[in-house]
Order: C-alpha cells, then sequence, then structure tokens
C-alpha cells in the first residue's frame, strides 16, 4: 500500500491535501484528507478496515470514469484501487469463467478476451473505468450488459467484516444499477465473467452496430470486427479517452435512459407528435425505454451547449456527455447538468436522472 498524501508538498509544517482531479476523467474534484493507494485485493481490504476502525469516511477510486467529486472534496480517505491480473479459474469446451481484479482497465480485459478468443463482452469495448466498476453500475453498452456475463463478484463485506463471494443472483441487477450502486458496504475485489469460447461475437443486437458492420441484428460477426467497430463508433461520439479531446473530459453518459410507465409514454408521445415518434425501446410490464440524448435535443440543448468559450459544455459530439473544457468547476457542471434536467422536464414532463455517482455534491 501506498500513501500518496505523503508525496504532497506542505505550507507552514501541514501536509496539502490530494487533489483527486487528476484521478478522475472530467478532471475535477477537490482534495482528499488522506489519499492511499492499494496494489493488491489484500491491500485493499487491509485500507477499507484500518479507515473503518478509525471512523473515517472512506471513497474508492480507480478508473474515476463514473463520478462528479463536488468541488470541496472528501473530508476522509481516498483509496486508489490499483489491483491489477486476469486468470482463467474454470474451463469446460463451452464456457470459461475469468476472473479479474477491480483495479484492472477495464477495456484492457476486454481486449485480452477478444484476443484470446473468448466472447461475451467484445461489444463493451472502449469504455473507460476499470473492472471493478462494472458490477457496480451494470455497464452496458451496444446490446450488452456485464451482468448477462458476470457469474460471481468478491467483495469485502465491511458490515460483517469478511471476504464473500456474491453470485450473479445476488447482485440485484438493473438497468445501470446493483446491490453495490449508493451503497458502502460492500468492497468490490474481483469479478467473474463466463465467457465462450469462440472467435465469432455473441449475436449482434444493437441497430447502429449491426448497420455500421453490414450485418443483420442477431449475427454474428469476428470478435475482432466487433471491438473495432464499437472503437470506432465511441471515438465518434467522445467516448473514448483521448487527453488532447475535451469532449473526453466527461463521465460518458450523464443521463440515464429514462424508462417510463404505459402512461407517461403514450404523454410523451403526445406532447411530440409535431416532431415525430421519440425513440423508444419497449421492455417488459409495458415499460419503454426513451432515449435522453433525443429529449436533451429536442429540449434545446444541442451538441457544444452552451458554446463560445464556456469552462464547461454539452460534448460537441453527444448530447448526453457533460464536458469540462479545461477550466471548468464542478459545480458549473451540475449547474449546466441542473438546467438540462429542468428544461426536459418542462418540455416533456420526464424527470432525467444522472448516471453517475456524485461525491459530495448533488443536482
Amino acid at each position: 500500500m501506498h500513501d500518496v498524501s505523503a508525496e504532497t508538498p506542505t505550507v507552514a509544517g501541514s501536509t496539502v491535501p490530494s487533489s483527486l482531479a487528476p484521478h478522475t476523467t472530467l478532471r475535477l474534484g477537490g482534495p482528499a484528507t488522506r489519499l492511499m493507494s492499494a496494489e493488491n485485493a489484500d491491500e485493499l481490504v487491509d485500507l477499507t478496515r484500518a479507515a473503518s476502525r478509525s471512523g473515517d469516511p472512506v471513497l474508492l477510486l480507480a478508473g474515476g470514469s463514473n463520478v462528479v467529486i463536488g468541488d470541496a472534496g472528501f473530508a476522509g480517505t481516498a483509496i486508489l484501487v490499483r489491483s491489477r491480473g486476469v486468470e482463467v479459474i474454470s474451463r469446460r469446451p463451452d464456457q470459461l469463467i475469468v476472473r479479474v481484479q477491480a483495479g484492472h482497465p477495464w477495456d484492457e480485459f476486454v481486449a485480452e478476451t477478444v484476443e484470446s478468443g473468448w466472447a461475451g463482452v467484445e461489444c463493451l469495448s472502449g469504455i473507460p473505468g476499470s473492472s471493478g466498476a462494472t458490477p457496480i453500475q451494470n455497464v452496458g453498452a451496444y446490446g450488452q450488459d456485464v451482468s448477462e456475463t458476470i457469474s460471481s463478484v468478491t467483495v469485502y463485506d465491511r458490515a460483517d467484516g469478511v471476504i464473500r463471494d456474491m453470485p450473479a443472483a445476488d447482485c440485484d441487477f438493473g438497468y445501470r444499477a446493483s446491490v453495490f450502486k449508493h451503497n458502502d458496504r460492500y468492497v468490490v475485489l474481483a469479478v467473474d465473467f463466463r465467457l465462450r469460447p469462440a472467435d465469432r461475437s455473441s449475436p449482434v443486437r444493437y441497430a447502429e452496430l449491426a448497420r455500421t458492420l453490414g450485418v443483420g441484428q442477431g449475427d454474428r460477426v469476428p470478435l475482432a470486427a466487433a471491438r473495432e467497430t464499437v472503437l470506432a463508433l465511441r471515438a465518434g461520439k467522445g467516448m473514448v479517452l483521448d487527453a488532447d479531446d475535451r469532449d473526453t473530459w466527461s463521465v460518458g453518459s450523464f443521463f440515464t435512459n429514462p424508462v417510463l410507465d404505459a402512461a407517461a409514454w403514450e404523454h410523451l408521445r403526445a406532447v411530440t407528435a409535431e416532431t415525430g415518434e421519440p425513440p423508444g425501446w419497449p421492455g417488459e410490464g409495458g415499460v419503454v425505454k426513451v432515449s435522453a440524448a433525443w429529449l436533451i435535443d429536442r429540449a434545446g440543448f444541442g451538441k457544444g451547449h452552451p458554446g463560445g468559450d464556456a469552462p464547461v459544455s454539452i460534448s460537441t459530439k453527444h448530447t448526453l456527455a457533460l464536458t469540462n473544457r479545461g477550466s471548468g468547476t464542478t459545480e458549473q457542471l451540475l449547474t449546466l447538468a441542473r438546467e438540462i434536467r429542468d428544461g426536459v422536464r418542462d418540455r416533456f414532463g420526464v424527470v432525467l436522472h444522472p448516471e453517475p455517482v456524485l461525491v459530495g455534491c448533488e443536482i
């Protein structure tokens, strides 16, 4: 384990709190009282236990790609999760179980699965952040969700003080949700994925991806083709990290796609009758998932809003990403988020909810 705080300069004999901004993809957020680094699962458990004994609040940070930290920072111990490693723990002719450590960069893991001929997560290429964060958010994109392939999650249970394996059935996975989200009881140490030995992808479900690949929905393509095409689509939307591209200084999609009941869906269709049917995807129980990007754009918040030299703005490539242009603050970003949320609500009667975890701030 490593005390990152000890490396900060001192002022009048006191340690300067360590800024968390460099550890987030937004490059925003104030300091932590103490900043530590855990290089493996044992260190992560030890640091968490020590902070709990002292009564110190704990913030876990890995890739920092799905967190918005307030300008005042975090009054407690922030732990950088830096564990790495991928291991096949079970193998059968038709499937294998692959364990990935929580701090292992997610896209590196996806790249390894494609190179190894393991199908199941290839359409989740290019997503920033760590592997341990994926079950928390039930990360999904281009027709795949991690909950479809996760077999179990190894966690440190802070309430009981033990390490346990939680099967997928106990993780309460939902749309961009799980038992781990907004819940500090569990510290994710590793994730086990059930993958399929194959040289071709899982069935392509996402219409845009199928069109770009030139195949029908439900067809399979070479794993490398699926990955390369997803990376290209994401890059075109500013959703692949690039230090030189401020459109990628974001948390990806800031709002989740609203899931409307039948009455709310009919109301939305009525208020948009003159501008065309809103994109919707029917689900179980009569609900319909609606495109948040479409709602934002139709409510008058286009790409690049508010434009000019604004310190924060909507991405110039995708209306769902709110970006730090290099001189912004968290409060400025949240002010923009509130403006968009309220504008969509007033125009369509639909309330947007933030997708990232908010630490020391709210909208």
